[in-house]
């Protein structure tokens, strides 16, 4: 008999420009390539270009009747790590949830930052900054993280997440700029570490 799958909630923290709602809209499109079922959407306010913001994905294999802000993610990714600072970023994250920040430091030295010591929650680093940089000439960190949530949570699979990365951006940016953003995804998915 099988178990029924449940919804997977993933919140996004950022700043304003630096890609989450893409990333958001962009891991739900993967979703479709399952067969299943999505939301992706900011968090609207007066947000300006720098200021922390956030943005929501649900994927689920069952239609989503839900809408409002995602209150209790599976798995909340930080793309600026001066957030850590700033939010409560691991504020409603279930327990057995994943953390995934973009950071250079250790997955243990982040759980500090973000005040997670004693929470039931699992904590990955990739440094996505250095790999935007390096593979797509920009510290725009978004595909990169997009890897790193999937190679820590399972919640895709790999191979549909690179194919909707092409088929999103193929005609919207030049071959290599897309070729680039898929090596940030790559590498993000191979380097993300654990504790």
């Amino acid at each position: 008999m099988k178990t029924k799958q449940a919804m997977y909630e993933v919140r996004w923290h950022a700043r304003g420009g630096q890609g989450a709602v893409t990333a958001s809209r962009f891991l739900s499109a993967a979703g479709v390539r399952e067969q299943k079922h999505f939301q992706a959407f900011p968090e609207f306010g007066t947000e300006r270009m720098g200021a922390p913001i956030q943005a929501f994905t649900r994927i689920s294999p069952e239609k989503i009747y839900l809408h409002s802000q995602v209150q209790t993610p599976d798995a909340v990714v930080v793309l600026d790590p001066t957030l850590l600072k700033a939010v409560d970023v691991v504020a409603g994250l279930k327990d057995g949830g994943t953390l995934v920040v973009n950071s250079s430091d250790s997955p243990a030295v982040v759980r500090q930052q973000a005040k997670a010591e004693g929470k039931a929650i699992k904590v990955f680093t990739v440094d996505a900054d250095t790999i935007a940089r390096e593979c797509v000439g920009r510290p725009i960190t978004n595909t990169a993280m997009v890897g790193a949530l999937v190679r820590a949570t399972g919640l895709l699979q790999f191979d549909n997440v690179r194919e909707e990365l092409r088929a999103t951006f193929g005609n919207r940016f030049k071959a290599s700029i897309v070729e680039g953003n898929i090596r940030a995804l790559e590498r993000a998915y191979e380097e993300v570490v654990s504790e």
